[in-house]
């Protein structure tokens, strides 16, 4: 294929032995338009995708009274744990739970709403390693809804 300018072929532009000119030029205007549909689909999937769930932590309702008496871990924002409001180290929990309640088979873990997942996951675990049912503690609805 050749290329030819406006000079040579007596005004014939490109033509040679009665042949189609040959384009010169990129015509860019397909590929704009296939950048400017992949930029439309890029930017409404975007907003589809999410990294991370919106969890809303129900209240509950007050069925009926159960309290027991049990052990009671608190955990605190902070993360420190406190066994019947005596501080308490976390891989100390199970002894300290049998020598104070010896015919203990479960225990009321009570955290703070805003202390993190990590220092909870860690005392239930320790708790079910050492054979105790780990029974957590909400607040009823009607104290959920005020703000804390």
């Amino acid at each position: 294929m050749a290329f030819s300018f406006n000079g040579g072929n007596g005004g014939h532009r490109g033509r040679r032995f009665g042949a189609p000119a040959a384009m010169s030029e990129i015509n860019i205007v397909p590929l704009v338009d296939v950048v400017l549909v992949l930029l439309i689909i890029f930017m409404i999937t975007a907003n589809v995708m999410e990294f991370g769930l919106d969890i809303q932590v129900p209240s509950v309702r007050r069925v009926q009274n159960t309290a027991q008496d049990l052990p009671v871990v608190s955990i605190t924002k902070s993360g420190e744990s406190y066994l019947n409001d005596k501080p308490i180290n976390i891989h100390a929990l199970p002894a300290g739970i049998r020598a104070r309640f010896r015919n203990a088979t479960a225990v009321y873990v009570r955290a703070d709403k805003q202390t993190p997942w990590d220092p909870i996951a860690q005392i239930v675990a320790e708790l079910g390693e050492a054979k105790y049912e780990v029974k957590m503690v909400t607040a009823p609805m009607d104290s959920a809804r005020e703000p804390r």
